[in-house]
């Protein structure tokens, strides 16, 4: 009786792991080009918070002095291909930093909307004046009633807000007199601390 070769014949593993997909490293190509075009847009504050090798912190500067369109899509591209060649313990110190800048921008514009919100009610309700005064004893009360009566002045004559801007100004100015409640729904009933920026003074 003869044999079946194909009974004789050692069985290969059905598959070999032999790295990354294709498209998978695509993606994660992708995705170290969004990570370099976010460093690109930074601020130059926010920037200089972030841990970057000194080949990379150079092709981003280099990247945010070009204006002509052509140059930038080069520069950019080239910015892509330094974070592809960083390790994984650069790229996810970076990706750590560039999380806690997002988070502290957010918590910066809901704390300039809380006091927006604040200045609004202040203009919109002599209740607010009380409320804000009961929780800032400190506050100058008889300034803050001029600028409220001027803001609403300038409302109904459809004047240039200046008192309005100064309202919120003087709302800044309470700034650490106050507890942050930036992750509650209702942060315009409590004055958050709102860092000041240069582009604010």
């Amino acid at each position: 009786m003869t044999q079946n070769p194909r009974n004789n014949h050692t069985a290969e593993p059905e598959s070999l792991y032999d790295g990354p997909s294709k498209s998978q490293r695509k993606r994660e190509s992708h995705a170290l080009q969004d990570l370099g075009a976010e460093l690109v847009n930074l601020s130059k504050d926010a920037l200089a918070r972030v841990p970057m090798s000194e080949k990379l912190d150079q092709a981003v500067r280099d990247c945010r002095k070009i204006t002509a369109h052509e140059g930038r899509r080069r520069q950019m591209q080239y910015v892509g291909k330094v974070m592809r060649s960083l390790d994984e313990s650069e790229v996810e110190a970076i990706q750590r930093a560039l999380d806690v800048i997002k988070g502290v921008s957010k918590a910066e514009t809901a704390k300039l909307h809380a006091l927006e919100r604040w200045r609004d009610r202040l203009i919109a309700k002599d209740e607010a004046l009380t409320e804000l005064l009961a929780q800032h004893p400190d506050v100058d009360g008889q300034h803050l009633r001029t600028l409220i009566r001027n803001a609403r002045r300038e409302q109904a004559a459809q004047k240039p807000p200046k008192a309005f801007r100064e309202l919120f100004q003087a709302l800044k100015d309470l700034l650490g007199t106050g507890a942050s409640n930036e992750n509650s729904d209702d942060a315009e009933d409590d004055l958050p601390e709102f860092p000041v920026r240069e582009d604010d003074r």
